[in-house]
């Protein structure tokens, strides 16, 4: 029957860090959280990592300055505030400066912050805010205070004021970015680093507005908005014109969002400065694929496989250049490549198990099993490629191997479709090996998390085994509404039979001999289903047809 295999806080003149973000978009989501959960609270953005010495002294002057020009910036009584964020907004209430002693209590409270002191800064800006509500600077200490304290909620008010008195600073809505983004509020983080971004592109020092941008494109990576994320880079990239991963970022970016071919310049361009890069070469090929061009694609990997030396850099060459094979109909030169893949590299747990799938493609099955032994051999803990060499096994006939190769991939920690065509496999070998009840959980667990009809027919026939009648018809019919093969609708039937549902029966089978008036099988059990319903000359006419086509139980069925 056939199956498928299934610190302390710095300066105040900081926002908070997201160093990380200068990592490429796969990262960027998460270690946004976990870096400015783990190095506190600041409101000065660094763009590639916390400076130290002289660069870090000029970079917090720089933003000094830029918020002591902010600060001085007089504002009309009750001007309403721009729904743009990029035309410089007014505070919807009168600014009150702050008096030489409340200046003073300011400074202290900040150099409180500054040294951790976090309980006493905190009832310092409180006392602040108490004598002059109407300042945004302690309600920006108070928040920044309030984050190193791991209380969001109330930063976020905090945050909340500062921003209705200080609409034109970018601090605020970033900050509120970071807070919505460690909270999983990832749609509120886009538009607040959106309005961020365009407040800083006119206030923020190029190193700020670099790392707002990273922090925007990270959300914008997330949502999968490729045509926004290139802008972004565009942007990020004039600011960084010699970071090359800024620049990758942006050739993926724009790739992504279907326009590869504006890639090509800036993608040669990193090249020359980095023959080495695989990330790169593997791109530009995957834009000549694109463009339909994937002989063009090819000799681009082998131009770069002429230059790469190191071996595992060789290995991901050649492993991209058997799936560009594959897609192309090579196959047979596709599995040398990703056979040379692993030679170069028997670490490439990838390049072992795309050959086996391409051995199995090609019906070498004996050739697939040494491939995943590899795979399994280079990554042991792999669940997946574990559940790949059982399902291979259990296609040769390999049952008792396939069943414990499944069972050690259920130990694994898999996935929940990997786990669910781990059971299923390892419920398949139980049944072939007449463990029933064994079988029927792991089939019925696999069933419950990833519907299928191959999943479905193997529960059914299990429970017809253990004459649970009822359960085998449920399953058959799932099989049978999931994919209506021959072989799951003769199942059913042979389940309503047993169950005494012979109307149902007979119209399955009916609809059986109909499809296909050879089957034997079919005439058989359409002979008994009607001799059930006391129809006997309907019967022997079916069953001397069943005999006819070569069926030997009709034969004696007729006696």
């Amino acid at each position: 029957m056939h199956f498928s295999p299934v610190a302390a806080p710095p300066r105040l003149a900081q926002l908070l860090l997201t160093a990380a973000l200068a990592c490429g978009p796969s990262v960027q989501a998460q270690t946004l959280v976990d870096t400015s959960a783990a190095i506190g609270v600041q409101n000065v953005l660094n763009s590639t990592g916390t400076p130290s010495g002289s660069a870090a002294m000029q970079q917090a002057q720089n933003l000094k300055t830029a918020q002591a020009q902010a600060a001085a910036q007089p504002a009309p009584a009750n001007p309403a505030a721009s729904a743009n964020p990029a035309t410089p907004q007014k505070p919807a209430v009168v600014i009150v400066p702050l008096t030489p002693a409340q200046q003073t209590a300011l400074a202290t409270a900040q150099s409180n912050l500054k040294a951790g002191k976090l309980e006493l800064a905190r009832t310092q800006f409180e006392a602040l805010i108490a004598q002059n509500y109407n300042n945004p600077e302690p309600h920006f200490g108070l928040a920044l205070t309030l984050l190193a304290q791991k209380d969001d909620k109330g930063a976020t008010f905090e945050l909340g004021q500062f921003q209705l008195l200080a609409p034109d600073r970018y601090e605020g809505p970033y900050n509120l970015g970071v807070i919505a983004t460690r909270a999983g509020r990832f749609d509120d983080a886009l538009k607040l680093y959106t309005d961020a971004a365009a407040l800083g592109k006119t206030k923020a020092p190029a190193a700020v507005q670099a790392q707002i941008l990273d922090a925007l494109a990270t959300e914008q990576t997330r949502k999968a908005d490729f045509a926004a994320l290139a802008t972004t880079l565009t942007d990020l990239a004039a600011l960084r014109p010699n970071d090359n991963d800024v620049q990758y970022r942006l050739a993926k970016a724009q790739s992504l969002s279907g326009a590869g071919t504006a890639a090509l310049p800036s993608l040669y361009a990193l090249l020359q400065r980095q023959p080495q890069r695989v990330d790169a070469v593997k791109l530009l090929a995957d834009i000549y694929v694109a463009q339909n061009l994937p002989s063009r694609a090819l000799r681009e990997l082998d131009t770069a496989l002429s230059r790469v030396k190191v071996p595992a850099d060789r290995s991901a060459l050649l492993l991209h250049k058997a799936n560009i094979l594959a897609a192309t109909g090579d196959t047979r030169s596709a599995v040398f490549s990703a056979q040379a893949a692993h030679i170069q590299d028997a670490s490439n747990a990838d390049a072992f198990a795309r050959e086996a799938e391409l051995r199995v493609g090609r019906n070498d099955r004996a050739g697939a099993l040494a491939a995943y032994q590899g795979a399994v051999k280079a990554a042991p803990k792999n669940a997946k490629f574990r559940t790949d060499l059982a399902a291979l096994r259990l296609s040769m006939g390999q049952v008792q191997a396939a069943a414990q190769d499944a069972a050690l991939a259920l130990t694994l920690t898999p996935d929940v479709p990997t786990q669910a065509r781990a059971q299923f496999v390892q419920g398949v070998a139980l049944y072939r090996q007449g463990q029933f009840a064994q079988a029927r959980p792991l089939l019925n667990s696999s069933a419950i998390a990833v519907p299928n009809a191959d999943t479905a027919l193997w529960l059914g026939l299990t429970n017809y085994a253990l004459k649970d009648y009822a359960g085998a018809v449920a399953a058959l019919s799932e099989s049978v509404k999931q994919n209506p093969s021959p072989t799951a609708r003769q199942n059913l039937a042979s389940a309503l039979l047993a169950s005494g549902r012979y109307p149902e029966a007979e119209a399955v089978l009916r609809g059986l001999v109909t499809d296909n008036p050879k089957n034997a099988d079919a005439w058989y059990l359409l002979g008994l289903t009607q001799r059930a319903q006391l129809r006997e000359d309907e019967a022997k006419q079916s069953l001397k047809t069943a005999m006819n086509l070569g069926h030997a139980r009709a034969k004696e069925a007729l006696k």
